[in-house]
Order: structure tokens, then C-alpha cells, then sequence
């Protein structure tokens, strides 16, 4: 179970930083848009969230329920918005702010929140 959950955790960890690289890749163009990169990443990311819980629930792990709540709905705002955006051919700034705004904020929760 305790490789599971580290298996868990990596992919997680993967998807976030696939979401991050495919926001970041657009940070000097000047038309951003919702890529691939974007997509899977936070696909992976909150699948991989929602089992790594699951895992951890399971198991004799103790979790935090308040943390994991506010990163399960930061991840679904932020899955949301990719998904909405996904066949448009640009967003704005601004859209494209507030995903890299809360794709940084989640892992400052994952990581700072103990």
C-alpha cells in the first residue's frame, strides 16, 4: 500500500508540474490558449488526487481533511476553466493569470499547509 500511495503522489506531482510547464511555455507569447499540456496535467493531477485520498483513506494514514478540501476544489475550479476554454483558440490574459495564479497557490497548500 505505502508504494501505491508513492506511486500516487509522483504521478500527482507530474500533473501538476505538466499544468504548470504548459502555462508557463506561453509566458512570453503574446496570445495565450488552453493546450494538451494543460489539459492532461490537470486531468492526471486531480484523478490522481481523488486516488491518492482514496489510498490514503484506506490505509492507516491520517490526513488532513480541511487541506485536502481546499486543494480537491482549487483542482476542480482549475479543471473547470481548462475544460471550458479548451477549444477556444485564445483567453485573456487574465484567464490565463488566475489559472497560473491557482495552479502555484494549490502546491503552496500541498506544501506549506502541514
Amino acid at each position: 500500500m505505502d508504494f501505491l500511495r508513492h506511486l500516487l503522489l509522483v504521478v500527482h506531482i507530474l500533473g501538476f508540474s505538466a499544468l504548470l510547464g504548459g502555462l508557463l511555455v506561453q509566458a512570453r507569447s503574446p496570445e495565450k490558449s488552453v493546450n494538451a499540456l494543460m489539459r492532461d496535467g490537470i486531468g492526471t493531477a486531480f484523478v490522481a488526487g481523488l486516488a491518492l485520498v482514496g489510498v490514503i483513506e484506506a490505509g492507516d494514514g491520517d490526513i488532513d481533511h480541511a487541506k485536502i478540501a481546499v486543494k480537491g476544489v482549487v483542482a476542480l475550479v482549475i479543471l473547470v476553466l481548462v475544460m471550458a476554454n479548451l477549444r477556444k483558440p485564445s483567453i485573456s490574459k487574465g484567464l490565463w493569470a488566475l489559472l497560473l495564479l491557482l495552479t502555484v497557490g494549490n502546491v503552496c497548500v500541498a506544501v506549506f499547509w502541514t
